[in-house]
């Protein structure tokens, strides 16, 4: 098979001609090349093997000669000449034959005609094309189309049949066709099957979907595919299509002609040229393109819930037409003919509006039935005669048409002056309900099928007007197949509309559907193959009995896999798993829960939709969902994991868009919910969620880096309340400094504390405790040392007495007051910013110490040292290194694996691993005597390490914090320009090197020299002597190889000092003005970018500092140690558990629980009405309405229309009764036969009458 230059050069090989490259003598072509260019020849190649094996042409064997053409001509259309010497030779069984056949009187061949074609001139895409037999299975060509031609499965098919003629075909059938087929079949994703060629109805159709694609201002999700079923004999210039191996594409000439013509029509996406073996003959695809239709409407697209629905539409139209109505609706194929186009359209409605057939005779009466088909026959033989007077075969017509009369309960009438081509679409549809109500029997909900196809459509408006106006019982059973298409198929808003119908979600989603809709996720869907590679890791290693399809293991697996540890695991209860054992062993595989209703059926809808991307879906499952702010924020951390696991760019983009969509949902409604009530909008952020498996907001929030979220006042407001404990917010930082010197200060007013009552009233409204395992990493929420306080005595007491004293009430407990001092004294100390002042103090004077010893005291090994300040030292790195296990390895109740590795996703924990193991390194090397001085070098760089630290400690200032940030993304640009600089630095100093000095083996002197030096250059040092040779250079050098190897300095070259001149001069040009000026505007943009965000940044990284200083013990190392052994004295020895832990949580339950998520939800439901209400102020919305009423208008115009008819023929009917009545009158009045003494009256006696009254 030849390529085109134009193939060859989108191969990459465009300079070489088509002989060099099927010779080979191209020397220069690179293998990759090569390899595409064979890959699809040979894909060409085993597609025209595949298509000559099962696509056949016909050729006619046998010469009938035609009476008409003196023998020159067989009846096939083809000359005596162009006939096979067989066909020719059989003189015997041609003289019996009168009338050729194609089924007897042709062979089958392999077919010489197919691939892709292009219209020349035309500028459009390709089409596909291909020649086949007459009598070829539709199976396969339906194949051909859908997986080789990659047209999309339709969701409906219409089949357009008409008369051939521009002029037959009347103007308002083309509006039709162009504003009403073409529109629906845009709107449900249909295919419109016609002649394909250029005349009559096949045209026009062609022209519509042109004027159609160039309307619309985006592509749509559904696309018009016309298709075209002509005969093979019958198109012209035929034989530039012919190629035995195929045409990729082939070149088709179309003549300009404005009249119509049998050339193929470029409008057409595909063409299917049905052979019968003749040539210049009409209808011979007729039979293919009945049993073509058939076989589709047998076929479901997708995961749709009913079979494709197949329409036949008649415009206008021949009598010879009656043959191919007859054959489908034989099929009981439902049939729209469009009446007042003309021909035969015009008969048919004529016939199954107006000829009415008696009532059935009863049994037994033959006789009767045939006398009634006599008589229904005559009726059809003048309805005939009016229509198409100048027919012949008569009564072949009428047999037809009786034929098809017994079917007209699948022919709908479509009249033009009744409906708008805007409705065409509800046509259609009622069309099709019509005949499926004819073909079902059974006690069905005759509108089952319309909701079905309405879905099918996505056609939310039809079912709204049509189905849902309340006249109509909906049963469960009836909505059940709709509902699995509308989730499959992404379709919310029929899913929104059978919610506000009364659909109860509980009865439809047991956890065996939420399976099938997990195995109905799209094979490119991210979250499709995560789950299918966790099933391949669960068939390895599991029992062969276990289901070969995605369950909710994988599921469950999956989202412990995205979220990590922010919750519990999803479904562990429902799989009746061990959490202690291997979750693999643990899962049975058995079906058992499968029939059991989801417990929280719209959360699991929402992370279905959300792993599947699916934007509207998932929000109007978040609308339906509870707990709003912490499934928005849990769809926020799904999608932005799914987004770093995703490869396309495209799609991360999408992941990452929904998922700021969300935050903003969670930012909004939190929002709402502060201005509303602050008190509840802080329970909502630390609530445990039953529903996430005992998250919160704040660590869903954390781990989905919402930082939109907590730069909310709320949040902070709630971060700060935290931070200072019991003391107001807004001490100045230097009484807390002054009364740490002199702790007896807390007990005056120098500084102010809370009201007792304010913090027992919100201590009141939050009912917390302590439950399941589980909770021992979540805790217990802690605001202040009032809480703790009440926390520690109710710990107290549990340790004595297990159950209160009968008759005494439990609010009696607990009640002794401790003295104020005391009192006064922790809610002090216990405060995190307390803790946060202290460690900077102590931070100083370590600094302070550090430095001292490296500067002063430094010693030399032992026994002459070290110093005791440098013991000191000593100690207090062993303190800090003490906290640093305890913050690892003991709080919280995760493995250890599990600790470290959350403890190292920190950089500044980073930071301190490596200040302390340079520490220790430097402490080892600095007891030796010959490592000494290594050791300080290792102290001296360690001490860098620990100052950098305070960045970190600092971070919490508001003006500091986000410079920080500011400086952190700075570095980040920095290393980018230190690798440009990198680059041209090396490659200059080399050259510069070997330029100077021909051979110089010193490798401190040549480093020096090509790294060094040339760094130097950019901050102007720039030794010229050196250099330029040009210059004195007073150093003793010598040019002896023997002693520059034993170390002497080698002298210059002098044969290249130009070149080494103009290298320096564009080495600081490139280096000073060009790689600086990119440093300072990649630092500009950076400032000027990050400083809108900085202080979300901020906000974002204040709460791990405020965590972190929240489960600090109170003192500040060194003297953190006497806290460790409290620590230790507290747990394993008197047992009590800890109230300052990492995370804050609060567990409600109950009532308070239920009221809390009734007025969130109150919350939400006020949020999104008024997100609705500024929707409906947008001027999109309001043009929307605008043309909705316009609309309304318009249907109203066109009844009043109709009604205006009714009443004209009505009068001319009354005009007539009147004429009538009046000769009646003048008969009698001149007959003797009626006598009376009144005058008869007269017409305008009777108008006069009431005049007078």
């Amino acid at each position: 098979m030849e390529m085109n230059q134009k193939d060859i050069e989108k191969c990459g090989v465009g300079a070489l001609s088509k002989t060099d490259l099927v010779v080979g003598a191209t020397p220069t072509l690179s293998v990759c090349v090569c390899a595409r260019i064979g890959e699809e020849l040979d894909m060409e190649s085993r597609l025209s093997s595949w298509i000559t094996e099962y696509f056949k042409k016909r050729v006619c064997t046998a010469f009938v000669e035609d009476s008409f053409s003196n023998g020159g001509l067989c009846q096939c259309g083809v000359a005596r000449d162009a006939h096979q010497s067989v066909a020719l030779g059989d003189y015997f069984s041609t003289a019996i034959v009168s009338l050729w056949d194609s089924a007897q009187h042709s062979s089958e061949q392999s077919t010489d005609a197919f691939g892709e074609l292009e219209f020349a001139g035309a500028g459009k895409r390709h089409s596909s094309f291909l020649r086949l037999s007459s009598s070829t299975h539709p199976s396969r060509v339906y194949e051909m189309m859908t997986v080789h031609w990659k047209l999309t499965q339709p969701n409906l098919v219409v089949s357009v049949v008409g008369g051939e003629g521009r002029s037959k075909v009347r103007g308002w059938v083309r509006e039709v066709l162009r504003q009403g087929l073409v529109k629906a079949a845009q709107s449900t994703g249909a295919w419109i099957i016609s002649s394909g060629l250029r005349e009559g109805i096949g045209r026009i159709v062609g022209e519509a979907v042109k004027d159609h694609a160039t309307a619309i201002s985006s592509v749509s999700l559904n696309k018009v595919v016309p298709i075209g079923v002509a005969p093979w004999g019958l198109v012209q210039n035929r034989q530039q299509l012919v190629n035995t191996e195929g045409s990729f594409p082939a070149k088709y000439y179309v003549s300009n002609t404005s009249r119509d013509s049998c050339f193929l029509d470029n409008n057409y996406q595909a063409f299917l040229l049905v052979d019968d073996g003749s040539v210049g003959r009409k209808g011979g695809e007729i039979s293919f393109r009945a049993s073509l239709e058939y076989y589709i409407s047998c076929q479901r697209s997708g995961s749709a819930s009913i079979d494709i629905p197949v329409l036949c539409m008649l415009i206008s139209g021949e009598a010879a037409m009656l043959e191919a109505l007859d054959i489908s609706l034989k099929n009981a194929m439902p049939w729209l003919v469009l009446a007042g186009s003309g021909g035969l359209a015009n008969l048919v409605s004529d016939i199954v509006e107006n000829v009415q057939s008696a009532p059935m005779p009863p049994p037994g009466g033959a006789e009767e039935d045939v006398t009634t088909n006599m008589e229904l026959k005559e009726r059809m033989a003048e309805k005939v005669k009016k229509h198409f007077p100048s027919e012949h075969e008569m009564d072949k017509i009428v047999d037809k048409l009786f034929s098809i009369y017994q079917s007209k309960d699948l022919i709908s009438i479509y009249h033009a002056e009744q409906e708008r081509p805007d409705d065409f679409d509800t046509v259609l549809l009622k069309a099709l309900v019509q005949a499926s109500k004819h073909r079902v029997s059974g006690p069905i909900n005759p509108y089952a099928d319309e909701l079905k196809l309405a879905v099918t459509w996505n056609r939310v408006d039809i079912a709204k007007s049509e189905l849902f106006k309340g006249n109509i019982m909906w049963k469960y059973e009836d909505l059940e197949d709709s509902i699995t298409d509308a989730l499959k198929n992404n379709k919310p808003q029929f899913l929104r509309l059978f919610i506000d119908n009364g659909l109860n979600i509980l009865e439809y989603l047991t956890y065996g559907r939420l399976e099938d809709l997990y195995n109905a996720i799209s094979e490119n869907c991210l979250a499709n193959s995560l789950l299918q590679n966790l099933l391949e890791v669960r068939l390895n290693e599991a029992n062969p009995n276990q289901p070969c399809t995605i369950s909710l293991y994988e599921v469950s697996q999956l989202l412990e896999n995205l979220l990590g540890e922010v919750c519990l695991p999803f479904y562990r209860s429902v799989l009746y798993l061990d959490t202690k054992s291997s979750k693999r062993k643990a899962f049975k595989g058995s079906g058992h829960y499968q029939s059991m209703y989801c417990r929280h059926p719209w959360l699991s809808l929402f992370i279905w939709a959300v792993l599947q991307n699916r934007s509207e879906m998932a929000v109007f499952f978040w609308e339906m969902c509870g707990e709003s702010v912490l499934t928005a924020l849990g769809g926020c951390k799904l999608l932005r994991e799914l987004s770093k696991l995703e490869i396309e760019t495209e799609a991360k983009l999408s992941f990452k868009d929904l998922a700021l969509k969300f935050e903003y949902m969670a930012h909004d409604v939190f929002s709402t919910c502060y201005q509303t009530k602050a008190s509840n909008s802080f329970k909502i952020l630390i609530r445990k969620s039953e529903l996430w498996g005992n998250a919160t907001c704040l660590k869903l929030a954390m781990a989905a880096e919402a930082r939109l979220f907590f730069s909310h006042d709320g949040v902070q407001s709630l971060l700060s309340q935290i931070w200072w404990g019991d003391m107001e917010r807004g001490t100045a930082v230097w009484k807390v400094i002054l009364t740490m010197i002199f702790p007896l200060l807390c007990c005056t007013k120098l500084i102010e504390f809370r009201k007792v009552e304010n913090v027992e009233e919100m201590k009141s409204s939050m009912v917390a405790h302590q439950t399941s395992e589980a909770d021992c990493q979540y805790g217990e929420t802690v605001f202040s040392f009032s809480d703790i306080k009440q926390h520690d005595a109710d710990q107290e007491d549990s340790n004595h007495i297990r159950h209160p004293t009968k008759g005494t009430p439990s609010e009696t407990r607990n009640c002794k007051k401790q003295p104020f001092v005391i009192t006064r004294w922790k809610q002090f100390w216990y405060a995190p910013v307390t803790s946060f002042v202290g460690n900077v103090l102590m931070y100083f004077l370590f600094l302070f110490l550090y430095a001292y010893v490296l500067l002063v005291d430094f010693k030399p090994p032992p026994p002459h040292g070290p110093a005791v300040s440098e013991y000191v030292l000593y100690f207090w790195v062993f303190t800090i290194v003490c906290e640093e296990i305890r913050e690892t390895l003991i709080v919280g109740c995760k493995t250890v694996g599990q600790r470290l590795m959350l403890y190292a996703q920190d950089v500044w924990n980073k930071f301190d691993v490596l200040a302390i193991s340079l520490f220790i390194a430097g402490l080892c090397f600095r007891m030796s005597k010959w490592s000494i001085n290594i050791g300080r070098g290792i102290l001296c760089v360690d001490y860098i390490v620990f100052s950098l630290r305070l960045i970190h400690i600092f971070a919490i200032h508001r003006q500091l914090g986000p410079k920080i940030i500011i400086l952190g993304k700075m570095v980040k640009d920095a290393f980018f320009f230190l690798f440009f600089l990198g680059v041209w630095l090396s490659a200059y100093g080399v050259a510069n090197q070997a330029l100077l000095y021909t051979s110089d083996p010193n490798p401190d002197r040549v480093f020096r020299r090509v790294l060094y030096r040339p760094y130097l250059h950019i901050f102007g040092q720039i030794p010229v002597e050196e250099i330029d040779t040009g210059k004195s250079w007073d150093r003793n050098c010598t040019d002896n190889q023997t002693l520059i190897n034993g170390g002497e300095e080698p002298c210059r070259d002098t044969s290249h000092n130009w070149l080494v001149v103009i290298l320096l001069v564009v080495f600081l040009l490139v280096t000073n003005i060009l790689l600086v000026n990119l440093l300072i505007a990649t630092f500009s943009y950076t400032f000027s970018k990050v400083q809108e965000r900085s202080d979300i940044y901020w906000k974002f990284q204040r709460y791990n500092l405020i965590v972190e200083y929240h489960s600090r013990p109170t003192l500040a190392p060194p003297f953190i140690i006497l806290s460790h052994i409290n620590l230790f004295i507290k747990r394993h020895i008197r047992k009590v558990a800890s109230t300052k832990i990492h995370h804050f949580a609060l567990d409600i339950k109950g009532k308070a629980a239920n009221k809390l998520v009734k007025w969130e939800t109150m919350q939400k439901e006020n949020f999104l009405s008024a997100e609705s209400k500024k929707l409906r102020g947008t001027d999109t919305e309001r043009l929307k309405r605008l043309n909705t009423k316009v609309d309304g208008v318009l249907k109203q115009v066109t009844d009043i229309r109709d009604v205006d008819h009714r009443l004209r023929a009505l009068e001319t009917e009354m005009e007539f009764c009147t004429s009538s009545l009046q000769w009646i009158m003048e008969a009698l009045s001149q007959n003797n036969l009626v006598k009376t003494s009144k005058v008869h009256p007269t017409r305008k006696a009777i108008i006069s009458a009431p005049l007078e009254k």
